[in-house]
């Protein structure tokens, strides 16, 4: 039988990966509110919403120097440190697209999506924001699993992770759809590679809560 060695930490990892996520969360509710205000034009907050992710990228990254910082060497863990910190670089690569999102938006200055696709951002983006959720429930739950090994616990784990896989290939399919009604619909060249890059990088955020979930898949395997 494993022994849950989280008793020997006066701090679990996962706690530093739990707040870490949270903030994650944060950052997707305010690029959430960025993106409907970009695509409408009518706003006039985003510079505003902009720099509230920047702000609450710098946490984030507080969060994880902490975790890094706070394991010394030779210390048991409950997990691969190894692991442990390649799982920490998805979940903060995260983060590091939608910040890519949002300066790649401010480098065009008139804000703005043409009307016949701005549905389709809207579902991209919804779509890149529901597996960060997940994401935080998977983190939440890997922690019930590592207190004590229930097999019961894994499973609940297992199946986030496959929820995960099958999230980013909804936004897959998305991004595919949005990207071809752009090169249709839209006649400006600028504006074509402007929003297929956004929609592109949009994507990313999708992919790596994936690469994430994998990474967790490699933790909890026995």
């Amino acid at each position: 039988m494993r022994i849950p060695f989280m008793s020997l930490f006066m701090t679990s990892p996962f706690d530093g990966l739990q707040e870490h996520v949270e903030k994650v969360k944060e950052v997707a509710w305010a690029f959430q509110q960025a993106m409907e205000c970009y695509v409408i034009t009518r706003c006039t907050t985003f510079e505003d919403l902009r720099n509230e992710v920047i702000d609450l990228e710098r946490e984030a990254d507080s969060i994880k120097r902490r975790i890094r910082g706070h394991i010394p060497k030779g210390t048991l863990m409950v997990v691969d440190k190894f692991q442990l910190f390649r799982y920490l670089r998805e979940q903060d690569s995260v983060l590091d697209a939608v910040e890519d999102a949002m300066d790649w938006i401010s480098y065009k200055p008139e804000p703005g999506v043409p009307e016949d696709i701005q549905q389709d951002f809207f579902l991209l983006v919804d779509a890149t924001i529901e597996p960060i959720e997940e994401l935080a429930r998977m983190v939440k739950e890997a922690r019930k699993y590592f207190d004590g090994y229930s097999n019961k616990q894994r499973d609940v784990v297992k199946e986030i992770i496959r929820t995960l896989r099958r999230m980013e290939h909804d936004a897959d399919k998305l991004e595919d759809t949005l990207k071809r009604k752009v090169f249709a619909e839209v006649e400006d060249p600028i504006s074509v590679f402007h929003l297929v890059r956004l929609a592109e990088i949009i994507g990313y955020i999708a992919n790596h809560a994936q690469n994430a979930g994998d990474m967790m898949r490699a933790m909890i395997a026995k």
